[in-house]
């Protein structure tokens, strides 16, 4: 059940609309070919998710990138595989599709059969160790530092750290401006950064001054990524433990 709208999930979710807006505006040029925005056509299952921050402050706060192919980019959440939105956080909207789709990347929305990796393992870790999803967001959140999906001509991603020069700046600009803003309501009292990237956007937002919180990472949970197929839960959870988070 989703929970009801209070004054910080309000300001969550304004916020959210303005990076929505905001990020609609950019312009990228080649090797980008295509940008999804799933904030515009995911927007009401993103807004479900956001309802379920929690009403207090001090969070943990956990930050990725930007969404995976297969994963936010279906749901419209952070991370967001399949069968963790639907079956464990209780989220299941109709998806609309983005304007310019490359044919290899479709959005099939919660009809999609691909599972992001890295999605079912930070789920999946969370799944393991909160008896309900209430329990995960009475102390948790999860955001993504960047809301679009960049895709180049042969439907290869692209992350926003691999951007042209003047693309990253423009880009930062409006992201920092909304990791600064989520920070400064939710007042966590620990940020984590999801990957090296992460962790040193929210470093930004720390040296600015958006709230006060200890800085900590864990590995990524990437496929791609040899440690993360090592036991990834285990790594990630002895690295929460020596941060003072769990």
């Amino acid at each position: 059940m989703v929970k009801r709208r209070t004054k910080i999930t309000a300001n969550v979710i304004a916020a959210a609309e303005r990076l929505r807006d905001r990020v609609e505006k950019l312009k990228f040029e080649s090797p980008v070919a295509y940008v999804y925005n799933p904030l515009q056509y995911a927007w009401q299952s993103h807004r479900d998710y956001l309802l379920k921050a929690n009403p207090k402050k001090g969070t943990v706060f956990f930050l990725g990138m930007n969404p995976g192919p297969w994963g936010m980019a279906q749901t419209g959440v952070p991370f967001g595989e399949i069968a963790a939105v639907r079956d464990w956080l209780q989220i299941e909207t109709v998806v609309n599709r983005p304007e310019n789709e490359h044919p290899k990347r479709p959005v099939e929305g919660f009809e999609c059969e691909k599972s992001e990796v890295s999605g079912r393992r930070l789920w999946g870790l969370f799944q393991e160790k909160f008896a309900s999803p209430d329990d995960f967001f009475q102390h948790h959140f999860i955001g993504n530092y960047c809301p679009l999906v960049f895709m180049e001509a042969s439907a290869r991603n692209r992350t926003p750290d691999k951007l042209a020069a003047s693309e990253r700046e423009s880009l930062h600009a409006v992201c920092d401006e909304h990791l600064m803003e989520l920070l400064s309501i939710l007042q966590p009292k620990h940020v984590v950064g999801v990957g090296a990237y992460a962790e040193k956007c929210l470093q930004r937002a720390l040296d600015a001054g958006a709230c006060e919180a200890k800085l900590s990472r864990i590995l990524h949970p990437s496929p791609a990524s040899p440690a993360a197929n090592r036991d990834w839960a285990g790594t990630a959870t002895r690295q929460l433990q020596e941060a003072g988070i769990w």
